[in-house]
Parts: structure tokens; sequence; C-alpha cells
């Protein structure tokens, strides 16, 4: 594997429903350890970007993972290569337990024949204490923030190279959003690269190494993730804040 190269790379990618085209010719790349955004407003194509990455959608262009083409991969097949998406919709099993769930997490690496498929819950545990206090208990139980935990802490047991998350932030309040952030920033250091869509732009270009901005379906702007935050463009559009008093950097 060559880390120099980026763990994703994606050129001129178009994706949509049916007749309908929602990403135009869109380019990006996630370099191995680190965490891309991508901001923009509601009906942008952010989650028509992940879902095609992941190969549920239709999508024309090139999609490169640790170099090699996914263009005849399906999704178990980049699942099983080392991609994971935790959905908008967290995709949980309201049924079965905290435990069960995880479990699940690990499928790909049970399927693979890995000799301890199950050797990342402790690590998982440690990260959401409060998944471990609540191991027994039904999914669909939980509160909002701890089922956004518990979609992270699933995907993790598979032990993914490639995390695509979908606005992780989305309905929980501050302090969950702040601790859960703080986690996915946290797997830099535990060599896993992150692909973050989300729509609260001041925490994401606050976490991220790059940025990019998606409007109707395009690329329309990209940069390091603290130049971004200075743009006076983004920083009226996306952080609130007038671009006549956007003199100093923003902060959080």
């Amino acid at each position: 594997m060559n880390t120099a190269a980026p763990i994703l790379e994606i050129s001129n990618f178009s994706a949509g429903y049916g007749k309908v085209t929602a990403l135009h010719e869109v380019s990006l790349n996630v370099p191995h350890g680190s965490i891309v955004t991508v901001i923009g407003p509601n009906g942008a194509g952010k989650s028509t970007l992940l879902n095609a990455i992941m190969g549920v959608i239709r999508s024309t262009g090139d999609v490169r993972f640790e170099g090699q083409s996914l263009a005849r991969k399906n999704v178990e097949a980049r699942v099983m290569g080392g991609m994971s998406l935790v959905p908008e919709q967290r995709a949980l099993f309201a049924d079965m337990t905290v435990l069960d769930n995880l479990q699940l997490g690990s499928f790909r690496r049970h399927r693979a024949r890995e000799s301890q498929p199950m050797d990342q819950l402790d690590w998982v545990f440690s990260l959401f204490p409060r998944l471990a206090e609540r191991a027994s208990q039904l999914a669909g139980t939980l509160s909002g923030g701890e089922r956004q935990m518990l979609a992270v802490g699933r995907a993790l047991m598979g032990k993914p190279r490639l995390l695509m998350l979908d606005e992780p932030s989305l309905g929980l309040a501050p302090r969950i959003v702040k601790e859960v952030l703080e986690v996915v920033g946290s797997l830099r250091g535990h060599g896993v690269s992150t692909l973050l869509i989300e729509q609260n732009a001041r925490a994401a270009l606050r976490l991220a190494n790059y940025g990019y901005v998606l409007e109707n379906g395009r690329i329309v702007l990209e940069g390091e993730a603290g130049a971004l935050a200075e743009n006076p463009k983004i920083a009226e559009s996306y952080l609130g804040i007038s671009a006549s008093k956007n003199t100093a950097p923003v902060t959080a």
C-alpha cells in the first residue's frame, strides 16, 4: 500500500437517482490519516456523494480506494475492502441489544476469518463508555446521542481504514455533538481516515484537515480547513458571520 497516495481518490464523479443527476463531475481526495469534510446546504448532494462512493446508487467517473478502482465492486466488496459508511439514519437494529449491534459490526472480519474479529470491542467501549454501561440494553431504547455513538462504534468494529460519516451531529445536543466529534478527531491516531459530511460547518472545519464546499451538486470551493473557516464567503454563508465583520480568524 502506498500511504503517500490518497486513500480515496474521486475524479469527474457524477451520480444521481433515476434520470436526475445530483452530483456533477466532483473531484476530491482523502489523504491517509486525515479528516476531510464536505460542507454545503441541504439538497447540495452531500448524502448522494457518500452513497455513490459506497456503490449504493449509480455513478460515473473514477473512484479509487487505496489505489484500486472500485468500478466493478459492489457494496459488499467495498465493505470487505475496508470502507464503512455511517448513514444519517444510523440504521441500527432497534430490537437487538447494544452488544449485538456491535457484534454485527464485526461481520466483515468474521467473514474474512480473522483470528480475533471482536478485538475492537474494548477500544470502542473506551471511546464510548456509555455503550459499555448499556451493552445489554435494546438499541431502540437509547437516546439520540447514544444511538449515534452506537452507529459509529458499530462501524469501528469492522476496523475500517476509511470511515464515512453522514451528518453525525444531526439532531444532537451541543454537548453530545462535541463528545462524538472528539472521538472522530481521535481516530487519526488509530489509522482511520475519515470523510465527514456535515451541515454544522463550524464544527466540521474545526475538526478537519481539509474541506470542500458542495453547492448544487458541484464543488465550488476547497482548501485547508482553517483557511476555509476564514474565507468571507464561508463565514457569511455557513458560519453566520457577516463578511464585513470577518476581520479575524474564525474560532469555535
